[in-house]
C-alpha cells in the first residue's frame, strides 16, 4: 500500500507489514494495551509505541472511540436520508454541511453522487423523533427533498476499512 499523502500531516510513513498488521489490531481492539500490541505485532513494546505515534502523526489513525450499544442508550431508530438541495454552489454545500455538524442525531454527513447532493445517517429515540427529525430536515434552508430508508435490521456494522497483509 503506497504512503497517504496530506497536506495536513507532518511526515509520511512508508506502511510495512508490521504497521498494517498495527493498523488491523488497533482498528478491531482499539483499547488493547501496546503491550499487547507489540506481541501481536511480533515486536517489542517501545518501537510498537513509536510506530503507533507515526501512523497517528501521518494521519492514518484519526483517533479512538468506543463502539456504544444505541439501543441500550435508547436510540431504538436508525434510518438514512437523501437531501436533495435547490442548489449546488460551494456555499449552500458547506453551509448544510455545518448544520448537519450540530445535529447531535445526524452521525453521519456524506454528500453523494447521483441519488441527492447528500446522504445522512441519523439515530432516533423512535418514530416519533424520527418524524420530527423528517420536518426539520424537510425545512432546513435550501432542502428540497427528503426521502428517508429506515433501517429493519443490521447484518453487518463495521467501522474502518479493510487493512489487509500485503
Amino acid at each position: 500500500m503506497p504512503p497517504r499523502s496530506t497536506t495536513d500531516s507532518p511526515r509520511r510513513v512508508r506502511l510495512d507489514a508490521i504497521d498494517l498488521k498495527i493498523l488491523r489490531d488497533l482498528q478491531e481492539h482499539g483499547r488493547m494495551t501496546n503491550v499487547d500490541l507489540s506481541k501481536r505485532a511480533g515486536i517489542s513494546a517501545p518501537p510498537c509505541l513509536r510506530r503507533v505515534r507515526a501512523l497517528e502523526a501521518a494521519g492514518y489513525i484519526k483517533g479512538y472511540h468506543a463502539q456504544v450499544d444505541s439501543e441500550a442508550l435508547g436510540f431504538e431508530v436508525l434510518f438514512f436520508v437523501l437531501i436533495g438541495l435547490d442548489s449546488q454552489t460551494q456555499e449552500v454545500l458547506r453551509a448544510f454541511e455545518a448544520e448537519m455538524g450540530i445535529w447531535r442525531e445526524v452521525r453521519e454527513c456524506h454528500m453523494v453522487r447521483g441519488a441527492g447532493d447528500f446522504l445522512l445517517k441519523v439515530v432516533a429515540r423512535n418514530t416519533a423523533h424520527e418524524n420530527e427529525i423528517t420536518t426539520r430536515l424537510t425545512s432546513a434552508p435550501h432542502v428540497t427533498t427528503v426521502q428517508t430508508i429506515q433501517v429493519i435490521r443490521s447484518g453487518k456494522d463495521r467501522p474502518g476499512v479493510p487493512v489487509d497483509m500485503e
